[in-house]
């Protein structure tokens, strides 16, 4: 069986206040056409279908169009709910969709049934699991612990079961949108840290021929049976050096992958530059990156005058500018920002607690309440958001 995999198309984000909705278009455009043109027996759609809950009315508009002309190219799609998506939005009409072979999983209840198709060499049953979030899922999926891979772990249990109860020989595929360790971040992923950890292992999978994951901005590779198709555009600076990809995934008669890269199209290249001004509008090696969308590191010991409108003359796609002075006196914000990069919200926490008691952190007491603490607002955060 053939099948194209996808994941975080985003649908009405835009790059640096740039919209991106024409790219988007163009990207549907492409995985319509590969999917006719390298004859794909099924799309698989890992989440993030949208940039946020509530999307405006182009992006889906852009997304009723894409059902459209996947329903009529007669290949059948699999799509999950991402931490970005609604998924009570994006599952509406779900029954009804699922007539003209899309099939939309978005209720974690639905983990153990699966969408089951077929090529020469028998079944292959398509287990979708939407986004997880573990403290609304974990009484339903009877969860022991309120952690990632505790309501993965289960959803993976109910998907196990069904498989036992279907005829030797059925090939199985699972869609999971989650943070799984071996995989590299960006800068525009939204954390989805609960209790202190974000990652689970690629174990939790075991039992399956493969593993379309969605999360994770760039492709990637944890083992030939767990992979990431990464995101179609870039939507962060930190995506600079990413090969934009699907995956077009090859599973034999005896449920062995192989798996290709196909490249999205690519709007306009992403460049980050460095150095003194005046260096960079000097500097012809930097000629490459003229029609490019710039992020620009000035280095001047002193901000320059005016350093947007002189960088634009020459990179006239220029969108971010950071300063960072050579020799300069320490920041003390600067300093507390880049100790803070890359730390968890529960490590920021205990470090704090550390910070005002003289270096004697949290205890195993304290630390449970602040994660219980940590774990409340980001469901009452994940609650508002889903009201809207």
């Amino acid at each position: 069986m053939r099948i194209l995999h996808t994941s975080d198309w985003h649908l009405g984000r835009s790059f640096h206040r740039i919209g991106l909705l024409d790219a988007q278009r163009e990207f549907i455009d492409h995985l319509v056409r590969t999917a006719r043109d390298e004859r794909a027996d099924v799309v698989l759609v890992a989440g993030d279908v949208y940039d946020r809950a509530v999307p405006p009315l182009a992006a889906v508009e852009l997304f009723d169009e894409a059902l459209h002309r996947l329903a009529d190219l007669g290949v059948p799609t699999v799509m999950i709910s991402g931490n970005h998506d609604s998924a009570r939005r994006l599952g509406v009409g779900a029954g009804l969709i699922e007539r003209a072979g899309i099939h939309l999983r978005t209720d974690p209840a639905g983990c153990g049934t699966p969408v089951v198709l077929a090529d020469a060499h028998g079944d292959v049953a398509f287990y979708g699991l939407p986004y997880l979030e573990p403290a609304l899922v974990r009484d339903a999926l009877g969860a022991d612990k309120a952690g990632h891979a505790a309501v993965l772990g289960a959803a993976m249990d109910r998907v196990r079961a069904d498989l036992a109860d279907r005829p030797a020989g059925t090939r199985s595929v699972v869609l999971a949108h989650a943070f799984v360790a071996g995989g590299a971040p960006s800068d525009s992923e939204r954390d989805i840290t609960v209790g202190g950890v974000a990652a689970v292992a690629p174990e939790v999978f075991d039992g399956v021929d493969y593993v379309a994951l969605g999360h994770l901005h760039g492709c990637q590779t944890l083992t030939e049976r767990v992979r990431y198709s990464g995101s179609p555009l870039a939507y962060s600076f930190s995506e600079t050096a990413h090969r934009k990809t699907m995956w077009l995934i090859d599973l034999d008669a005896s449920g062995t992958v192989t798996g290709t890269r196909v490249d999205c199209p690519v709007p306009r290249p992403l460049a980050r530059i460095r150095g003194r001004l005046d260096e960079l509008l000097a500097d012809p090696a930097l000629a490459v990156h003229e029609d490019a969308w710039v992020e620009a590191t000035l280095t001047d010991p002193v901000r320059p005058q005016e350093p947007m409108a002189r960088l634009a003359r020459r990179f006239p796609h220029v969108l971010s500018l950071v300063l960072d002075p050579e020799d300069a006196p320490e920041d003390s914000l600067a300093s507390y920002a880049q100790r803070l990069r890359g730390r968890s919200d529960q490590e920021i926490a205990e470090d704090f607690v550390a910070h005002v008691r003289g270096g004697l952190g949290p205890d195993d007491a304290e630390r449970t309440v602040l994660t219980a603490a940590l774990d409340s607002v980001r469901l009452d955060e994940t609650l508002e958001e889903a009201a809207r």
